[in-house]
Formats: C-alpha cells, structure tokens, sequence
C-alpha cells in the first residue's frame, strides 16, 4: 500500500489529469465539471444527475459514487495510474464509460464522450 503523501502525490496528478480532460470534454459531452471541498463533481443537465469523484486517504483509493453504484480504484504501479481492480480500466477509462453510459452513447456512434 501507498504511504500517505505518495498517495496523496498520484491522486492530485490524477484528479488534475482528469478535470482537464472533462474541462476539455464538456461542451460537446452536456455535463459540467466542477471542483469542490477536495472532490470533482460531474454535473449532467440531460438527463439530470451527478457523479463524484473523490480521494479516500485512509484507504488509498480514488472512489467514483456514479450510476447508484460506488467504483473504488486503487494504484497500479504497473498502470502507473488509478485502475478499477475488477476490469483493469483506469480513472479516465472508468469515468468516459460512465459518462456515456449515463448519457446513452455507445462507443463508437459518434456521440460518445472520449477523455483524452
């Protein structure tokens, strides 16, 4: 397990990473990305809902509370990124998927959000 400051180290670079890609993405995609208290937040109009991303220090984990279900990633030092245990995706991976889920893209239709 990460110690705390490394942890911390990989989560701020994360977070930013991703809040970039979701600034970048937001005008075509239909959501707002927004920073708050330590946690991003997606904000969806159409159809309405919310997502958040956070930190979990105490456990080393990035957690996504998204589509009613709580997704909890840990770091990979092989990924040299934050990835969901069960399916090997990363951060980025892991919210595009969401994203276009929530908003009923299909990968590769053209609609669908990409976060670079």
């Amino acid at each position: 397990m990460l110690d705390e400051v490394s942890f911390r180290k990989h989560a701020d670079a994360a977070l930013d990473a991703l809040k970039r890609s979701l600034i970048d993405a937001e005008e075509a995609g239909g959501f707002e990305a927004e920073e708050q208290s330590g946690a991003l937040n997606v904000v969806f109009d159409e159809p309405a809902g919310k997502f958040v991303i956070t930190p979990n220090t105490p456990v080393r984990q990035i957690w996504i509370s998204a589509l009613s279900t709580s997704f909890k990633l840990e770091w990979s030092e092989d990924a040299a990124a934050f990835v969901l245990p069960k399916t090997g995706e990363t951060l980025k991976q892991v919210v595009g998927r969401v994203i276009n889920q929530h908003l009923g893209n299909e990968a590769g239709d053209g609609g669908a959000v990409s976060l670079a």
